[in-house]
Order: structure tokens, then sequence, then C-alpha cells
């Protein structure tokens, strides 16, 4: 496909719109559902297997991610996000029939097979439509879409499952979904592949195996045991058998443009750093708040709310920072943004208030935002029209790569360290954030036990830093050019 086969449209403000329906669709389910899944389990039984509702959904998006891109490109965009909205439709309605959670396990496979598509085409047809010089600032109304999920996912949730069935916070998607479909068909014009390319299907197949092996082993470590290893060891024999093919192959699944260009390789280990920063604050501030300082669900909540809300409020502002200044600029002043807030996180300790940790939790959200806008906008901008759809795909499919990274890597830090300061103690966290059993703890016992939670918390967030820093020697990567 060629530069020319650009779509040309008068109608930009109706598709923008259409594409933060099917943002919003996508975002809110992450929120919505963890909020009933209490009362889910209540009805369908299944505790044991409570994870694999979230797994499975992470793990079929993150590899369902690029082969949509490529497809976006070689298919058109529209039709491509059509068929992963109808799939993801149907995950939903399918999900509030389950009678049981294996059942809810499957159906939210398939789920998370359409949420694939729905994220890199959003994106991709929003740089389709609007010129270099925009997108940026459009890219902000885009991120805006996750906050408001954060704030409005949670409270409508619980709405429902207190006041009807709990199938409609499954079932809430459908109608945004079909009218987001309805405004793309009738406003965003298809575009075709002129050079009649076709998917690389066993790159494809060989991507797919890697990256299940590998997420797999990482979101279920604690519950597979050594297994986890075996899959790791699968994962690394399936990538060198996907490095192998994609060098020999005439259509490779990630176009060879995309690892000659310095700025797409910045743009994903940027998104790759910033994920796994993200988790720092995602999976363990909660931590904190909760078993450290023995605050509740909601002050919790509200404390990570400030990420999502600092993160749309950093991406409208690099659209003008980049303007006036360069890609590089703005992605180095939101890494030291990224550095100065998950260096905030190390001031935290067992008497430190949740404004505390609202405050270093938005400072974090500001920095995730401005570099990662930075980052897909400079990425978007150097790639050609024809594989801008792999280019934007590469970048969603790094970031959540790097989250599972850092959940597993943070994750085990926490461990060793409770590990070596609480050798004597069954589940260290456990114990202190369930209320019961923190109540059953002796003053002395208690206070010891959230020292060293605290301790071990502490070099979590060490890690977050290095990470940050990591992101800053990336930035350097990006042109010091203004978008035009």
């Amino acid at each position: 496909m060629s530069d020319t086969a650009q779509p040309q449209v008068t109608h930009r403000h109706w598709i923008l719109v259409a594409a933060m329906l099917a943002m919003f669709m996508a975002a809110i389910e992450v929120t919505i559902v963890a909020t009933a899944m209490p009362t889910i389990i209540a009805e369908l039984g299944g505790f044991s297997q409570f994870g694999w509702v979230f797994s499975i959904y992470l793990l079929t998006q993150a590899v369902s991610v690029p082969v949509y891109g490529r497809l976006g490109d070689l298919w058109g965009r529209k039709r491509v996000f059509f068929i992963g909205t109808s799939l993801f439709l149907l995950g939903s309605v399918l999900c509030g029939f389950a009678t049981n959670m294996a059942w809810l396990i499957l159906f939210r496979a398939f789920q998370g097979l359409g949420a694939g598509a729905i994220m890199p085409l959003t994106s991709t047809i929003i740089a389709d439509v609007y010129p270099p010089k925009e997108r940026a600032s459009i890219q902000g109304w885009l991120s805006s879409v996750w906050g408001i999920a954060a704030i409005t996912g949670p409270l409508t949730g619980a709405w429902i499952v207190q006041h009807l069935n709990w199938a409609l916070i499954f079932w809430v998607n459908v109608p945004i979904g079909i009218v987001s479909m309805l405004m793309l068909a009738r406003w965003f014009p298809e575009s075709h592949n002129e050079k009649g390319q076709k998917l690389n299907l066993a790159g494809s197949a060989w991507l797919m195996l890697t990256v299940s092996a590998l997420l797999t082993a990482l979101l279920q470590a604690e519950s597979l045991g050594y297994w986890a290893v075996a899959l790791i060891a699968g994962a690394l024999v399936a990538g060198m058998a996907l490095l192998r093919h994609e060098r020999e192959a005439d259509e490779p699944l990630f176009p060879m443009a995309i690892w000659r260009s310095r700025t797409l390789v910045a743009g994903n280990a940027g998104n790759l750093a910033i994920g796994a920063a993200m988790m720092g604050i995602s999976a363990f501030l909660p931590t904190l708040i909760q078993g450290v300082n023995g605050g509740t669900p909601l002050q919790a909540g509200s404390a990570l709310a400030m990420m999502s809300i600092g993160w749309p409020l950093a991406s409208t502002l690099s659209g003008r920072l980049m303007q006036k200044t360069s890609y590089r600029f703005t992605a180095q002043t939101g890494s030291v943004l990224l550095i100065l807030g998950t260096s905030l996180l190390l001031t935290l300790h067992s008497s430190s208030s949740v404004l505390h940790a609202a405050i270093s939790a938005f400072v974090i959200g500001t920095g995730m935002g401005m570099t990662s806008t930075t980052f897909l906008i400079a990425v978007q901008n150097t790639a050609e029209f024809s594989i801008r759809g792999i280019c934007t795909a590469s970048i969603m499919f790094s970031r959540m790569l790097g989250s599972a990274l850092g959940t597993a890597v943070m994750g085990a830090v926490l461990n060793y360290n409770l590990m070596v300061r609480l050798p004597g103690h069954n589940d260290p966290v456990q114990q202190i954030m369930s209320q019961p059993q923190r109540e059953g703890l002796g003053q002395g016992v208690l206070h010891s036990m959230v020292n060293e939670v605290a301790y071990s918390l502490h070099w979590v967030f060490v890690v977050s830093v290095g990470i940050a820093v990591a992101s800053l020697l990336i930035a350097r990567w990006v042109p010091a050019t203004k978008p035009h």
C-alpha cells in the first residue's frame, strides 16, 4: 500500500467521536469488571480461578494486537476494526450468560481477542485522518477517555451489581460498540492494499506461541511453580524460531523498516519501559496504602486514580510542547517527571498520608502521559501509511509486554525481600491487608511486619526509579525535530 492510499475525509470529528467511544468501551472494561468480580464469584463460585478471568483477557489481547495491526495495513483499518469489535461484543454478550467460572474464562478469551483490535486500530484510524501537526493534540482526546473510564468504571460497576444483574457490566458494551461501528461505517472511507500482500501466517503463529508462553509464565508464575520455567524456555525457543522466520520471510509480520528506523525502535523500547514502570504503582501502591498504612480500598483506588487523571492532562500538553520544542525534548521532559514521580514513591512510609501517595501517582501519570504520547506520535509520523497499523500496534504491544515483565520482576523483588526479612511468616502481605487477620496480630508483631513489608516495597519502588531512568536514556533516540 502506498502513501497515496491514505483516505481523504471530510467528517474527521465524527470519526474522532467514534474512536473515543470504542476506546472508552475497551478502557472501562478493565475497571468495571474488577469492581464486580466479588459479586460474580459469589454467584458462580470458582475463587481459585479468579486470576484467570483477568489473565486470559490480557493474554489473548496481547497476542492479537500485532496481528490486527498488520491486518489493518493489508485489509484496511475499517474492515479489521469491525472484525475485532464484533468479536469483542460477542464475547461480552456470552460473558453475561456464563453459568460458571470456566465458561466466564472462555468467554473472556473471546473478549480479549476482539479487544486486541480496538486499541491499535482506533489510534491508527485517527492518525490516518489527522495530519502530523494535529495528531498529538488529538491523541490527548483519546487519552482523556482512560481518565474518564478510571473514574466512571468502578462507580458504574458498583451501581450495577447493587441494583441490577451483574451480566449488565458486560452487556453495556454492546450499544457503545454498535454506535461506534455505525459511525465509522458512515464517515470513515476504507482504504485498500494495492500490493496484494498477504498476512504472514507462520510468523503470526510463532508470535502467538512465543507471547502466550511468556505471558502465561509471567502472569501465573505463583500458581504454575516450576512449570513457569518450562514455559519461559518454550517462549525462548519459539522466539528464536520467530526471529529466524522473520529474517527469511518475503513478507515478514514486522516489516524490516521497523527495525531500521531509530525512531521506531525507540518508540517500542520506550513503551516497554513505560509499561514496566507503570506496574510499580498500579500493582504495588495499593498494597502500601492498605497494608502498610492501614487504608481502605477506596483510599487506595482514589490515590491510584490520580495517575489516570494526570495521564490525559499531560498527553494533551505534550502536543503543544512538541510543536514548540521537539519530540526529544518532550519525551525527555516526560521521563524526568516519571523519574520524579517514582522517586516520590521512595519517600512513602508507614505514616505517609493518602495525599502523599496521590501526589506521587499524579506526577507519575503526567510523566507517562507525556512520554507515551510523544513516542506514539513520533512513530506514527515516521512510519509510512502502508505500515502505520503494525507500527502503532507494536507500540501498544510493547507496553503490554512491559507491564507483564514489570509485574513479574517487581513481584520477584518483593517476594525475595519478604522471604529474607520475614522468613517465619506465610504470606505476610495478605496478613496485614486482611482486616480480620490484621486485628488478630499482636501490636508488636503487626508493627514489625508492617515495617518489613514497607522496606520490601521500598526496593520495588527502587526498581521503578531505575526503569524510569532507562526511559530517559531511550528518549535520546527520538529525533530533535518538531511534528510537520
